[in-house]
């Protein structure tokens, strides 16, 4: 099992708008620019194989290159490349981390530097929520997706563990990338579900986000 302390202090930052990982989780990416090819190839070389996913804020920094303060490494644990140079990879969700600092250097990415401290729940076995009413929570979902006209297995969903469902679920729905933030800092498992919760509601309400936030 991976500690706190086996974790590295600085990782190569792939800041994309609206890209949810979470720890124990999947993520499927398509790498086609040249800057995060190059960045590929170098976390490859390395014994973690971990790159940083964290949402661009650019109202933080005053510019176009603020970082949101909590991001999400990854363990590239599935990798292929296409005929033309681009790279299919999955990232597997290892823990989140708070943002210390950006490094500079000459890399053509970005690297930051970052603490894990307060993250070690990450690195322990699934989550359970023992508050987690599922039926209800099933409706909801199904008036979520029949208003967006999605499909769904829903004999898969009425059987994925409690971690499985939300999670997926959280980094799959399209949602604002300020709600992904808020999913992605939910302290426990029964926090995002009910974040995640609200952001259904919220949805199916129509309102205004001054609205929900009251």
């Amino acid at each position: 099992m991976i500690k706190i302390g086996d974790l590295p202090d600085m990782l190569p930052a792939f800041p994309l708008p609206g890209a949810l990982l979470l720890p124990r989780s999947r993520l499927p990416l398509h790498i086609f620019e040249p800057r995060y090819l190059a960045m590929i190839d170098d976390a490859l070389k390395t014994q973690g194989r971990l790159i940083a996913m964290v949402q661009p804020n650019p109202g933080r920094a005053g510019d176009d290159k603020g970082l949101h303060t909590i991001g999400c490494a990854g363990r590239i644990t599935q990798f292929s490349e296409t005929e033309d140079g681009r790279y299919m990879l999955t990232l597997s969700g290892v823990s989140r981390f708070r943002l210390v600092g950006e490094v500079d250097g000459f890399a053509p990415y970005r690297r930051i530097e970052v603490n894990w401290d307060g993250f070690d729940q990450d690195l322990k076995a699934s989550e359970t929520d023992v508050a987690f009413d599922r039926e209800k929570f099933l409706n909801l979902l199904s008036k979520y997706f029949t208003y967006r006209d999605l499909s769904a297995d829903w004999e898969t969903l009425k059987d994925a563990d409690d971690e499985l469902l939300v999670n997926s679920l959280s980094m799959m729905l399209d949602f604002e990338p300020e709600d992904k933030q808020a999913l992605l800092e939910a302290p426990s498992l029964s926090t995002r579900r009910e974040t995640l919760v609200t952001l259904i509601e919220y949805f199916l309400r129509g309102g205004d986000a001054e609205e929900m936030m009251q």
